[in-house]
C-alpha cells in the first residue's frame, strides 16, 4: 500500500433540490441515488464509495434539510444532521444565488458549531454567466470561513475533478475501508425500489405528492433474466388511481422506464411487476415507516 493513500468519509449535505444525489452519482460514475425535480427525493443515508490511485473515498449521500411536517420528515432530517459529526469532510450544496434564505441560514449556523472541514460547492453554475460566480462566492465568504469554495456543475461534469481534489486533502491517511470494486453499500433490492420510485416521481409530476413508497416482494436472479416483484405504496384510493392510469397506461409507462435502468444496474434482462396498495398515512406510522426500510432506531440515537 502506498504510504501516501488516503481514506475517509465524506457527506453531502444540503436543502432539498441542490443536487445532492446528481453530483454523487457523477463522481462514482454510476447511478446509485435517485434523482428528481422534486425536494426531498433521497430518504435515507445513501454509502457510495470512490476509489482511485490518492485514495478512497466514502460518500454519505442525506436527505435535504428542511422543516419536518410528519414522522418521515423527522427521519429525513436527523438522518441528514447526524452525519455531520461521523465524517472527516462536509460538502455543503448550494445553488448559485446571492440570496441567501433561512433554508441555508439555518444550515450555516449548524455548520459552525462543528469542527469538521466545510466545503462549499456551489452547484448548477451552468445556469448563470461565469463573471457573476465571483458574487455568489463572495456572498457565502462573509456568512462562514469555509474551508474551500469550488463552483461546478454536476449535471454538465464541469470542475467536478477539482471537487475530488480538494476532498482529498482533508482526508487522514490510511487504508480503504472497501475493496476497489465497491462502489455502493446499499442492497440491491433497496437500489431497485429507489429506482422505481424514481421513475413514479417522474412520471406523476405534481399529480402524487411524496407520499409514494416502493416495496420489493420479490426478486430472483435466474440464468438469463432476473424476476421482480414490486409493490407502489400510496396514502389515498385516489392516488392509486392516478398511478394505476386509464387502463394501467401509468402504472405500465412507470415499469417502461424502470425496467431499464434496472437492467443497467443488474446487467441482465428484467421481467418488472408492479402492484399499487394504498396505506393510509403511512408517513406518520412507526410500524410502516419500519417495514419501508426507514430505521426508527435513527431518530432516537
Amino acid at each position: 500500500m502506498n504510504a501516501k493513500y488516503k481514506s475517509g468519509f465524506a457527506t453531502l449535505i444540503g436543502r432539498p433540490n441542490v443536487g445532492k444525489s446528481t453530483l454523487m452519482n457523477c463522481i462514482i460514475g454510476q447511478k446509485i441515488a435517485i434523482t428528481s425535480n422534486k425536494p426531498q427525493t433521497t430518504r435515507n443515508r445513501i454509502q457510495t464509495v470512490y476509489t482511485s490511485e490518492t485514495g478512497q473515498i466514502v460518500f454519505l449521500d442525506t436527505p435535504g434539510i428542511h422543516k419536518a411536517k410528519n414522522k418521515l420528515g423527522d427521519y429525513m432530517v436527523h438522518a441528514a444532521e447526524r452525519t455531520l459529526k461521523e465524517v472527516d469532510v462536509v460538502l455543503f450544496l448550494v445553488e448559485p444565488s446571492t440570496f441567501i434564505g433561512a433554508g441555508e441560514q439555518h444550515i450555516i449556523e449548524m455548520l459552525k458549531t462543528i469542527h469538521t472541514p466545510v466545503i462549499l460547492v456551489i452547484n448548477k453554475v451552468d445556469t448563470v454567466k461565469k463573471d457573476e460566480i465571483p458574487a455568489f462566492i463572495e456572498a457565502y465568504r462573509k456568512q462562514m470561513d469555509f474551508a474551500e469554495i469550488v463552483p461546478l456543475s454536476a449535471l454538465k461534469e464541469r470542475n467536478v475533478d477539482t471537487l475530488v481534489d480538494c476532498i482529498f486533502k482533508y482526508l487522514p491517511y490510511g487504508e480503504p475501508y472497501y475493496d476497489e470494486d465497491t462502489v455502493t453499500d446499499q442492497p440491491i433490492r433497496q437500489i431497485t425500489a429507489e429506482l422505481i420510485r424514481e421513475k413514479a416521481l417522474k412520471c406523476l409530476e405534481d399529480e402524487v405528492p411524496h407520499g409514494v413508497a416502493v416495496t420489493i416482494e420479490n426478486m430472483v436472479f435466474k440464468k438469463t433474466i432476473v424476476d421482480v416483484e414490486a409493490t407502489i405504496i400510496c396514502e389515498r384510493d385516489s392516488h392509486k388511481g392516478i398511478i394505476i392510469g386509464k387502463q394501467g397506461a401509468m402504472l405500465k409507462k412507470i415499469g417502461t422506464m424502470a425496467r431499464k435502468d434496472i437492467e443497467d444496474l443488474v446487467e441482465q434482462k428484467v421481467n418488472l411487476k408492479l402492484w399499487v396498495k394504498v396505506k393510509k398515512d403511512w408517513r406518520d406510522s412507526d410500524f410502516l415507516l419500519k417495514n419501508f426500510g426507514y430505521n426508527q432506531k435513527e431518530l432516537r440515537d
